[in-house]
């Protein structure tokens, strides 16, 4: 009689077991079919939706909620790109003192050298010291942080404090394009002459580290590395007031594009102080290629400042 007991608790648990896992499995979300691509959901780290920052009523608040969401993510990144910095410099070093890299190391110097669009994927430098540190002073030069209150404000600018239909549909928080049909949306007001979309991105540190990546690789943003690597070779931690005259090509607008940038960090310094953005680490124990001093001629002459 036991037995009989006991071998219905037994069955009645495991069809408990059953049922609970058929309910579970039925409220997984199907892999939407687009294209030829599926749309796997993201984990749980990743930001896949913006805060409705119109339901702010107060400026000084929607202001506050919009920094203080996107700086966690900006310092993520940062510092992600400082331990890449790290390891160049370090790679610098040890053929300044006379020593091999291994496989290993060539084989991660010449991934960043891919990474940041110094090398072709196909192409793998030999194994010398001469190569080698012409990589890595390359290397320098891209992989480098972007000032986190500089991110803030142009993703501020570009999405209008993250209510724009990119920023709220496509996440794209930056005003980048691409050039695939079907790799975005298709702006309202585009010219007939003109195809590109805008990038829609899965997350927000997606959108972050492209827009990051785009001014450390983009030929168009030299001058934006050129400064920074000037500040970098004299000691000085990148500074968005410096840095911001480098996006002279990143809007049509030009200099009136960077004025406004200026404005907005001046106007916005109460919102966008951190502490954690003063203790990045100045990684220059090996300098970069020396830069000329067209750089400071340049913010002399070719963008005025707001009084």
């Amino acid at each position: 009689m036991k037995t009989g007991k006991i071998s219905t608790l037994i069955l009645a648990f495991a069809l408990c077991f059953v049922v609970i896992l058929l309910l579970r499995v039925s409220l997984i979300p199907e892999l939407e079919v687009k294209g030829k691509s599926l749309r796997v959901l993201p984990t749980l780290s990743q930001t896949t939706r913006l805060p409705d920052f119109d339901a702010y009523s107060d400026v000084a608040d929607k202001k506050s909620a919009f920094f203080e969401f996107l700086r966690p993510i900006v310092q993520d990144i940062n510092q992600a790109t400082l331990k890449k910095r790290r390891f160049v410099s370090e790679i610098l070093l040890k053929l300044d003192s006379g020593k091999a890299l291994s496989n290993k190391e060539l084989q991660r110097l010449s991934s960043l050298g891919v990474e940041y669009g110094l090398l072709d994927a196909e192409q793998i430098p030999e194994n010398s010291a001469a190569q080698s540190r012409q990589l890595a002073h390359g290397l320098l030069k891209r992989i480098d942080i972007v000032p986190e209150s500089l991110v803030l404000v142009q993703a501020a600018n570009e999405s209008g404090w993250g209510s724009s239909r990119f920023a709220r549909e496509g996440l794209n928080l930056f005003g980048q394009w691409c050039y695939t049909k079907g790799c975005g949306m298709v702006p309202s007001a585009r010219a007939q002459d003109m195809n590109h979309e805008v990038t829609v991105f899965n997350t927000v540190e997606d959108a972050i580290a492209s827009y990051i990546n785009n001014l450390n690789t983009h030929s168009a943003y030299k001058l934006f590395r050129a400064i920074r690597a000037e500040q970098r070779a004299k000691g000085i931690e990148p500074a968005a007031d410096a840095l911001v005259y480098g996006l002279i090509n990143y809007s049509e607008r030009r200099e009136a594009y960077v004025d406004e940038l200026l404005q907005m960090l001046r106007h916005n310094k109460a919102y966008l102080e951190s502490q954690d953005e003063s203790d990045n680490q100045t990684l220059s124990a090996v300098q970069s290629d020396a830069v000329g001093t067209g750089v400071s001629q340049y913010r002399l002459s070719g963008v005025q400042r707001i009084s």
